[in-house]
């Protein structure tokens, strides 16, 4: 099993791991579902599971990318996978989500522009600037002190700015090298039996944790965007809480992947397509709050509209990210852009197709790109 998840795939035919698609795809649908929240009058219960799976759905999803980008050392036609797979959405669906903004939120004053990401394209942005840096955090003799320590740092600084979400590249950041220095046995370390039966009494407490928490803590915390003087707090508790949010962050993913199946299931092949989910959700979370649909059927901010919600949020990502909307999109996604780049004639490139997904078969060579 090491071997093959060495490789990214579980076998030596090329074929994907399970487990690592299972787990990609339970996280897109929680990406989706947390999304549908935002639009709907919150309760207490309501913000306190929005915190809950705030605290590690992203976390849990940048861990997955680093851990696919561990073998990317700046090699031509990595390169080019990343522009290709991760910078191109990134402009064309930037461009998409402001017109999309625009016209169907009746704003025509809204900007235009790639340096400040709008809604859920700052994750586009921010793998492009994690996995460029990825061949230095693997020279470092202590990657994820500094990366933790950058973070701090970053939660203390209001001027950073919003060019490319810099506060949420740098906050999230740790993750991403935290992936970066896993192997194989430690997935394999995860999925223990005695690892998942923990796991429960960890996630219970968290669940009355955070409703115990949700009128007293702001969410501003759990999205990075912002420093601890943006938050209304001093400016200590910031790197206090990157520590605090950093370690409750890892023992949620932990208990999360506890619980992933390892072995094929109906939604696995679902795992290859979870970009598609995560560009195109946005449109299906957004599309009903600019028309308003949320002030006319008041009853959607009732509990049976918050589940009726969430189960369409998730029914909708789960179409998304099939086989035929895979490869629709595919020349955004995956498009042919050789007639751009040199040949390289001695680089060795993988074997292998160019699929998209926040990484996907050649994983260990690429991770394209997959949010909130």
């Amino acid at each position: 099993m090491g071997r093959q998840f060495q490789e990214g795939r579980s076998g030596p035919s090329g074929q994907r791991d399970a487990f690592l698609d299972n787990a990609k795809y339970l996280l897109i649908v929680l990406v989706a579902v947390a999304h549908s929240w935002e639009a709907v009058e919150g309760s207490r219960a309501t913000k306190a599971l929005y915190m809950f799976v705030y605290a590690f759905h992203m976390p849990a999803f940048i861990v997955i990318c680093g851990y696919l980008s561990r073998n990317f050392t700046g090699r031509p036609h990595q390169i080019k996978r990343l522009i290709t797979g991760i910078a191109v959405p990134y402009v064309v669906f930037e461009v998409a989500y402001s017109l999309f903004k625009r016209y169907a939120d009746d704003t025509p004053d809204h900007a235009i522009t790639l340096l400040d990401p709008y809604f859920l394209t700052w994750f586009l942005a921010a793998l492009f600037i994690w996995r460029l840096t990825s061949p230095l955090w693997r020279h470092l003799r202590y990657p994820l002190p500094v990366a933790l320590g950058i973070a701090a740092l970053a939660s203390l600084a209001p001027g950073i700015g919003d060019d490319l979400n810099l506060q949420r590249v740098l906050q999230f950041l740790p993750f991403f090298v935290l992936g970066l220095c896993l192997k194989p046995q430690h997935f394999e370390i995860v999925r223990r039996q005695e690892v998942r039966l923990l796991a429960l009494p960890v996630l219970a407490g968290a669940l009355l944790f955070v409703y115990w928490v949700a009128p007293r803590m702001k969410t501003g915390w759990l999205f990075r965007t912002n420093s601890a003087q943006q938050l209304d707090a001093p400016w200590w508790s910031g790197p206090v809480m990157t520590l605090l949010l950093f370690g409750c962050s890892l023992l949620l993913t932990v208990a999360f992947l506890s619980w992933v199946p390892r072995r094929h299931l109906w939604f696995t092949v679902l795992g290859a397509g979870t970009i598609c989910g995560y560009l195109l959700h946005g449109f299906a979370i957004k599309g009903p709050e600019y028309a308003g649909l949320f002030d006319t059927y008041t009853w959607l901010n009732e509990p049976a509209g918050k589940i009726a919600v969430s189960l369409a949020a998730a029914i909708a990502v789960t179409l998304m990210c099939t086989p035929p909307v895979r490869r629709a999109l595919r020349g955004v996604t995956e498009p042919d852009m050789s007639w751009a780049f040199r040949d390289s004639p001695n680089d060795q490139r993988p074997a292998g197709p160019h699929p998209g997904s926040f990484g996907t078969a050649d994983e260990s060579e690429r991770m394209t790109s997959s949010t909130p």
